[in-house]
This record gives structure tokens, C-alpha cells and sequence, in this order.
């Protein structure tokens, strides 16, 4: 019997999307051509292929351009080959059709036919290697062989830029492929179609958590893998959504009180409840197969650290933080001075929340890079949650709802593209509800920390971080 091979889908940044259009279209209406050498978050259920490497085909090289065909030598990408076989690289051909063509043709198919198996059997190891085209417009589909040389289709190529792309292909690689406009009918059922082929990872299922959770949920989203280790007590009760006393009296889990409320909502979406901290390696793979990532956390070293996996496995990811601050009278009474939260969109290859200022490595290894921070969490307590005044039970659910939504319809502008302003001018939207005002702030330069990091997928050890090697896990 055959083993079943996992769904495959591809990703790559919008600088490598864009250097791939320059390339593949020249503007002279002749078909052109590059190779990608990609890594891999290798799931049993879904192998993400992430782009490494961009090899573009010389035009003088080819033998042969025209409208619907192209010609050039394999010995160009020999060299090539022998890397994917030492590294375990996936190969892609990829092509364009300047007529907008929407399906492989009979030459495409030919050619796959010879190349493709050819390329199996150089690297000798269990990875898919593939063909894709992409059009005019800047969509892209493809197929993929393993070794038992059948087609299978790219099932998702997406890009995580400024603008969110996601193209799909139908199950069938030798027919056309199934484009749904990534920016129509925003709030209409275009959404809730949208939101229904997508995995999100929600990071800290607590006062901001919950509510992101309660949206996506509601939106239609596929599947939510929520991960918290934390328990419901009474004090957080009141800022938790669908938390009730008799659930911190029982001692249940957030992230089961969460995920029985998705559930008992009968909307399709499926659950994945993970209760543990997010520095495990099963956690951290788990969180990397999905499509988009949103941190609700408060410790620098698990914010880095969720950066650091958007970038590896090239993933959109939405990073929430609210700020309370307080000062006191003489007769020692706390008033609140400024309400105010922001949300950072990463991109991968783009800035990050330690180029930001928000957080800097000294705050990450001053929390030990640990699996958990019992320093840090007993200073949140001591601090309180807002700063300058103690209050175990604070009434922030509106504030938290607040940048909840504005995450999610963050999420959304990307996805729709409904705002008069171009998303590359917004990567950080901050508020403040003391003077009713917003502060969105366009990109910077890219991460000097993560920048060389991006696609980096499965290595060892993982994220290189030697609190994730194999020996520290067992």
C-alpha cells in the first residue's frame, strides 16, 4: 500500500514574490524562468514549503522564448541539484505565462514529465519537488512529485506582505486552478469563505486572547490552535470571555474553556488546544503549520521568540500589547493617566518588534530564554496589570475587546484591502483612549537579528536555539 503523502502548500515573502515578477516578466511578452530551493516545516498532515533561495535563469541562456514555450539548458542548475541532495532542499521550476493562461499546458506537462522525476532521482531523499507558474497579475499555482513520481497540487501559495495573499488549487494538478479574489466581498460571505480555508495560531488565550479568539471564531476561521498553559482563576474572571467562576473554581484550563465555547458555537471551526508553554518543541512546530499568527503575550522572551517563528516559517504574524498607566494623589489614591495599545503586524523579512523598540534582547535574556519565566511572571503579578496601581481585578474588558478588534480588522484590511491607506504605510496601528487618537506608523528597515533567518523551516536545533534541541527536549 502507498503511504499517503501530506498536503503540500508554499510560501514566500512579497520581496521574494516581487523579485520573481521582475524576473519572470521583462516586459518583452516571452516566457521566462528561475529555480527556487526551498526548506520545509515537515508536518505529517501538511508540508509547508518555505522559498530559501531564488535562482533566476539567465534569458541569454535559453535556446528558445516565445509566448508559450521556453527552452533552456539543465546543466545550468546542476550545481543546484547537488546542494538540494546534501541539504535536503526542495526544487522548484517555476515559469511565467505571459497570456495569462490559467492552467499548465501540454508543454508545461511534458516538460514536467521529464524534469521533475529526473530531479527525484538525483537527491535521493523524501521531499517533493514541483513546478509553478505564475501570471501576469502575480498569481501562482503549482504541483508537486515525491518520490513515487505522482502529481499532487500546490494546495495554498501564499505571500505575507504588506498585503495577505492566499491562492488555492483545486485537487485535481492537470486541471486549471481555482483563484478567489483575496480582496472581494470583504464582510459578505467572501470573508467567511476566506477565513474558512485558514489555520490561526492564537499565543496566550487570556484578556486579549480570548476576545481574538471569540472574532476569528465567529468570522469563520478554519481551525484555531490555541496554546496557553495557564489556569482560570477568580481574579481574571471578569476580562477572560466566556469564563465563568465555576470554571477557576474547577481549575480548568483557558485554553479548554475556550475551546469548548468555539465548539458549542456548531460553526465548523475545528480546535486544537495546546496546554502547554509555547517553549516546547511540539508547540513550537504546531504553531508553525498554521497560516497566521497572533501573540497575546507579555514576556519578552515569548514575544522574540513568536517573532522568531514567523520569520523561520515565513508567517504573517499580529503582536497585541494594551498599556495602563496610573499615578497617585497625595492621599495616595491611583488615577488612570493613559489608556493606550498597539498592534504590530510582522512580516517576514521586514522589521520586527526588537528593530521596533519594543522589546531588546537584553529584556530576552534577562528573562533566561527559559521554557518558563517565573521571574518575569512573579514581577507581573508584583507590578500588577497596570502600571503604577495594584489591582488584582481591573475593568479592562473593553480595552481589550478594543484591541482585539483592532487586530482582527487589521488582519482583515490585509486580507481585503478596504482602507483608503495602502497597508505598506501601516505596519503598527498605536491608540489611545485618553486623547482619542491613532498613530499608524509605515515600515522601517529590515530586522539586523532575523533578517538572514527567513525560511529557514525544520533545522537543528530548531529555531536555532539550543533551548529547542533534541537532547533538551527528550
Amino acid at each position: 500500500m502507498k503511504k499517503h503523502k501530506p498536503d503540500v502548500t508554499l510560501s514566500l515573502t512579497a520581496h521574494q514574490h516581487l523579485r520573481l515578477r521582475l524576473h519572470l516578466f521583462p516586459g518583452d511578452g516571452m516566457e521566462s524562468a528561475a529555480i527556487i530551493l526551498c526548506r520545509c516545516r515537515a508536518g505529517s498532515l501538511r508540508h509547508r514549503l518555505l522559498v530559501s533561495e531564488i535562482h533566476e535563469i539567465p534569458q541569454e541562456a535559453c535556446s528558445q522564448r516565445s509566448e508559450v514555450s521556453i527552452t533552456w539548458n539543465t546543466d545550468l542548475i546542476v550545481s543546484l541539484l547537488d546542494r538540494a541532495e546534501a541539504e535536503g532542499l526542495s526544487v522548484l521550476k517555476i515559469h511565467s505565462h505571459p497570456s495569462g493562461f490559467s492552467r499548465f499546458s501540454t508543454t508545461d506537462d511534458a516538460a514536467d514529465r521529464k524534469l521533475l522525476p529526473a530531479i527525484c532521482r538525483w537527491v535521493e531523499r523524501d521531499v517533493p519537488h514541483g513546478s509553478v507558474v505564475m501570471l501576469p497579475d502575480g498569481q501562482m499555482f503549482g504541483r508537486v512529485i515525491w518520490n513515487n513520481y505522482e502529481f499532487q497540487p500546490i494546495m495554498c501559495i501564499s505571500v505575507p506582505g504588506p498585503d495577505m495573499h492566499f491562492w488555492y488549487a483545486n485537487n485535481d494538478p492537470m486541471t486549471p486552478a481555482e483563484f478567489m479574489s483575496s480582496h472581494a466581498q470583504a464582510f459578505g460571505q467572501g470573508t467567511t469563505d476566506r477565513l474558512r480555508r485558514l489555520s490561526f495560531a492564537i499565543v496566550g488565550c487570556s484578556g486579549t486572547g480570548s476576545p481574538v479568539i471569540e472574532q476569528l471564531a465567529r468570522l469563520g476561521a478554519g481551525r484555531l490552535v490555541l496554546v496557553d498553559d495557564d489556569y482560570i482563576e477568580e481574579r481574571n474572571v471578569n476580562r477572560v470571555i466566556n469564563a465563568k467562576l465555576v470554571d477557576a473554581h474547577d481549575k480548568r484550563l483557558k485554553v479548554d474553556v475556550l475551546a469548548d465555547a468555539v465548539l458549542q458555537m456548531g460553526l465548523g471551526t475545528e480546535v486544537v488546544v495546546l496546554k502547554r508553554n509555547l517553549w516546547d518543541r511540539d508547540v513550537v512546530k504546531a504553531v508553525a503549520e498554521c497560516d497566521v499568527l497572533f501573540g497575546c503575550m507579555d514576556t519578552a522572551s515569548g514575544r522574540f521568540l513568536l517573532n522568531s517563528i514567523a520569520t523561520y516559517y515565513t508567517l504573517p504574524y499580529f503582536d497585541l500589547g494594551v498599556r495602563l498607566d496610573a499615578v497617585s494623589d497625595k492621599q495616595f489614591r491611583s488615577q488612570i493617566r493613559e489608556v493606550c495599545g498597539t498592534v504590530h503586524y510582522l512580516q517576514p523579512g521586514g522589521s520586527s518588534l526588537m528593530s521596533r523598540g519594543l522589546i531588546s534582547m537584553e529584556d530576552v535574556r534577562e528573562e533566561g530564554l527559559k521554557h518558563h519565566d517565573p521571574d518575569a511572571h512573579t514581577q507581573q503579578i508584583r507590578d500588577g496589570y497596570i502600571r503604577g496601581a495594584r489591582e488584582s481585578r481591573p475593568a479592562v474588558i473593553s480595552v481589550n475587546m478594543f484591541i482585539a478588534s483592532l487586530a482582527v480588522n487589521d488582519f482583515l484590511a490585509r486580507l481585503h484591502l478596504y482602507r483608503e491607506i495602502p497597508n505598506t504605510d501601516i505596519t503598527s496601528i498605536e491608540f489611545s483612549l485618553s486623547s482619542l487618537e491613532f498613530y499608524p506608523e509605515p515600515e522601517t528597515e529590515p530586522c539586523k537579528i532575523l533578517h538572514s533567518k527567513v525560511g529557514r523551516g525544520d533545522v537543528e536545533p530548531l529555531l536555532d536555539l539550543v533551548d529547542f534541541s533534541e537532547e533538551e527536549g527528550q
